[in-house]
C-alpha cells in the first residue's frame, strides 16, 4: 500500500495538514427519526413476505390436513382435520389471525398439535450458534485477507488472493460441505462427518460444529473479502491517508488506523448481507450435517404444506437479519458523522 499511496500523494502535492475538512455536524435525532423509518418499512417487507409464504403454500398440491393425514383415515376425519386447523377459511383471513399473536410471541399451532413458538425454542439457538460462529469467521477471515491484499495493491498476494475469493464466492454451499466431508470426514478422518445431538438438543462435540461452519463461511469469506480490499482501496485515496503516508508512517499502521475506519461502513454493509446468506445456506448445511437446527422444522414444515410454521422461522431469521442490518446502520451513521 505504501508505494502507491506515496505516489499519488507526491502527484497531489498533499501538505502537512493533508486537506482535511472538519467532520460534519452530527444529527443524531435526525438520524433516529430514519431509523425509526427504516425499521418500519422493513417490518412492512417482512409482513409482505410472510403473507407471500402463505398464499405460495397454499398454491402447493394438498394441504396441511391431507398432509399429516393417518395411513387409514377416512374422508371424514380429514374434513374434520381441515375444519379444527382453519384451513376452510380464506388464507388472507388466517393470514390475518396468525399476524395478531405476531407481537406477543404466540406463533399458533402446527398441524401435528403442537406449539410452534416451542417447536422453534429449541432449535433456534443451535442455528444461532451455527451463523454466530460463520460469521465471526467470515469477519475475520475477509478483514485479514482483505488487508493482506491491500498492502500491496497488484501484487502477488493481491492477484492470489483476489483470484482465490473470486472462485470460492461462486460455490454453493453444499458443494463446500460434501467437498469438505470427503476430504476431512472420509479421508482424513480428522472430524465427524455428522451431528450428535445430546439430551438437550444441542451438539455433544464441538468438533461437530467445525464442519458446518467452515462450510457456511467459505463463500462468504471469498465475497467480503473482496468488498474489503475494495473498501480498502477507495479509501487509500483519502488526503488524511495521503498526508499518514507522506509523514513516513508503516504500511500496517496506515492501513489499521487510517484507512480500515473509514472503509468500516461499506464493510458493515457487506457482513450484514451475509447475514441473510448464512442463515439462508445454514438450511441446507444443516441437513447435509444432520445439525439439529431449524433447517429440519423448515423441512418437515414444507412436506406438511404446515404455512404458520413455515412463516414463524422465516420470521424468526427475519428479526436476526434486521437487527444486523440495523447494526450496519448505526456504524454507517457513527462513520458518517450521524447521517444515515
Amino acid at each position: 500500500m505504501a508505494e502507491p499511496l506515496t505516489r499519488t500523494a507526491e502527484r497531489s502535492g498533499a501538505g502537512a495538514d493533508g486537506g482535511t475538512s472538519a467532520a460534519p455536524p452530527r444529527s443524531w435525532p435526525r438520524t433516529a427519526v430514519r431509523l425509526i423509518a427504516l425499521l418500519a418499512r422493513r417490518a412492512l417487507l417482512l409482513a409482505a413476505l410472510l403473507a407471500t409464504l402463505f398464499l405460495a403454500v397454499e398454491l402447493l398440491p394438498g394441504d396441511a390436513a391431507t398432509a399429516t393425514a393417518e395411513r387409514g383415515e377416512s374422508a371424514a376425519d380429514v374434513a374434520e382435520r381441515r375444519a379444527l386447523l382453519g384451513l376452510d377459511r380464506p388464507v388472507l383471513e388466517r393470514f390475518a389471525d396468525w399476524m395478531t399473536g405476531l407481537p406477543t410471541g404466540d406463533l399458533g399451532i402446527s398441524a401435528r398439535g403442537e406449539s410452534i413458538a416451542d417447536m422453534l425454542a429449541r432449535p433456534f439457538p443451535n442455528t444461532l450458534l451455527l451463523g454466530g460462529l460463520a460469521l465471526l469467521v467470515t469477519l475475520l477471515a475477509s478483514l485479514a485477507l482483505g488487508g493482506r491484499a491491500a498492502l500491496r495493491p497488484g501484487g502477488r498476494a493481491d492477484r492470489a488472493i483476489s483470484g482465490t475469493a473470486t472462485g470460492v464466492l461462486a460455490l454453493p454451499e453444499f458443494v463446500v460441505a460434501v467437498a469438505l466431508v470427503l476430504v476431512f470426514a472420509q479421508w482424513l478422518d480428522w472430524l465427524p462427518a455428522v451431528t450428535l445431538a445430546d439430551s438437550d438438543g444441542s451438539p455433544t462435540s464441538w468438533q461437530m460444529l467445525v464442519l458446518p461452519v467452515v462450510a457456511l463461511s467459505i463463500p462468504q469469506i471469498g465475497w467480503n473479502t473482496r468488498i474489503v480490499r475494495a473498501a480498502l482501496a477507495d479509501e487509500a485515496k483519502a488526503p488524511h491517508v495521503e498526508t499518514a503516508v507522506l509523514d513516513g508512517l508503516p504500511s500496517r499502521r496506515v492501513l489499521v488506523h487510517h484507512v480500515l475506519p473509514g472503509a468500516m461502513p461499506s464493510i458493515a454493509a457487506g457482513i450484514a448481507t451475509s447475514t441473510g446468506m448464512l442463515l439462508g445456506g445454514a438450511v441446507v448445511v444443516e441437513a447435509l450435517f444432520n445439525y439439529p437446527g431449524l433447517g429440519a422444522v423448515l423441512s418437515g414444515a414444507v412436506t406438511d404444506r404446515d404455512s404458520p410454521v413455515i412463516a414463524g422461522v422465516v420470521a424468526l431469521t427475519g428479526a436476526v437479519i434486521s437487527g444486523v442490518l440495523l447494526l450496519a446502520d448505526l456504524v454507517r451513521a457513527w462513520a458518517s458523522g450521524g447521517s444515515l
